[in-house]
């Protein structure tokens, strides 16, 4: 077994904007790289990105590159001609393909982390390129890596079963939850929400713009809400693809004046989007985890989210879970949070309880425990 070793990660998909890239994998990726180092004080890592934002204090080198490989097409060129070269050069004892896809043209010992199988499980919801990209290359990286790790348990089975990788070669590092989400003082949300123009009362979504996040339901739901009149629907998040039905849905139910869509919203003013809100929804039907859960619990916010894939794993026992497709379900456990300051409050207690086993320091040693699992017999 290796004591000290050297970990070359490519984390290119880090971003170095503000949208929707800039959340999920990317929070995944950057927390993750801010603890590392205290995992393991016998690792040495060098980076590989582009312009992407990386933590400010971290024992690492790093090699960027200035190809634009925020453009999946370049990013793809970097990651299957370059990087080999690269890796060829640094000759690390690892590598770790930090989101899908390894380059076939390596052949020393790697890990990939696999974040879900959307373009599996529901690939008419992906363009073309992006199932055929994603579809290929995920398959090709199992096969070729030492240690596989997933994020829920749920995408563990997924990944067992749909991609024939046996659970004894697949690890598991849950995300955690930035300490930056907590209740906050009801002055400063009464001031964050005089500055927006929000409303007294509002439910929260916040998630990319996307068809898998089951927008759609949420939308008839909140039409049917017998409190629609005193509470807004705030739709917060980046646009993914295929956004036109989600506009065209509001248009038709005449929901113009109900739902407010502030768009991207950046990382500092997450906290006080949950501390505003009465109730935080997740109506997704598919999910690799679902960070946003996690930090509106933080928050001391009741959450209600749909009882499919990897979402039970973080609302546990602390929230409402409803089935994704079901209307009327929705609407029922919507209107009676909102009518039940009792409840509200129990669930919001509940929520934080749930989010303390849930840190960036456990996924990082989760991540490390399978770098020292792939390189046991090197």
């Amino acid at each position: 077994m290796v004591s000290h070793a050297h970990v070359a990660l490519n984390a290119h998909l880090l971003s170095g904007e503000a949208s929707y890239r800039s959340a999920g994998i990317h929070g995944y990726l950057f927390n993750t790289l801010a603890y590392l180092n205290s995992a393991d004080s016998n690792l040495d890592y060098t980076i590989f990105t582009g312009a992407g934002v990386l933590p400010e204090e971290g024992r690492w080198q790093v090699r960027r590159t200035r190809l634009p490989t925020q453009n999946p097409l370049i990013r793809i060129l970097w990651e299957q001609l370059i990087a080999p070269l690269e890796l060829g050069r640094l000759r690390p004892d690892l590598h770790h393909g930090m989101a899908f896809a390894l380059p076939l043209l390596w052949r020393g010992p790697s890990v990939v982390t696999i974040f879900d199988l959307s373009f599996l499980r529901y690939p008419e919801r992906l363009s073309k390129g992006r199932k055929l990209y994603l579809q290929s290359m995920t398959q090709a990286a199992v096969r070729q890596a030492k240690r596989v790790v997933a994020i829920s348990e749920s995408g563990k089975a997924e990944i067992s079963r749909l991609l024939g990788v046996s659970d004894q070669r697949i690890d598991v590092a849950l995300p955690g939850v930035s300490e930056i989400y907590q209740p906050m003082f009801s002055k400063h949300i009464t001031d964050f929400r005089i500055r927006n123009q929000l409303p007294g009362r509002f439910i929260l979504y916040l998630g990319t713009l996307e068809p898998r996040k089951n927008l759609e339901v949420l939308l008839r739901a909140y039409t049917a809400l017998p409190q629609k009149s005193q509470v807004k629907l705030v739709l917060a998040g980046g646009l993914g693809w295929q956004t036109e039905s989600i506009f065209a849905l509001i248009e038709e139910l005449e929901l113009k004046h109900d739902v407010i869509l502030p768009g991207y919203i950046t990382g500092s003013d997450l906290p006080l989007w949950y501390n505003a809100a009465e109730i935080f929804v997740y109506p997704s039907v598919y999910e690799g985890f679902g960070l946003p859960i996690l930090e509106a619990m933080a928050c001391g916010i009741p959450v209600i989210a749909s009882n499919s894939s990897s979402l039970p794993e973080a609302v546990g026992d602390a929230g409402m879970l409803v089935p994704p497709s079901e209307i009327a379900p929705w609407t029922h456990a919507m209107s009676n949070l909102l009518d039940s300051a009792e409840d509200r409050s129990r669930y919001g207690e509940l929520g934080k309880n749930q989010v303390k086993s849930f840190t960036w320091q456990s996924t990082a040693r989760q991540v490390v425990f399978s770098y020292r699992k792939a390189l046991e017999h090197e």
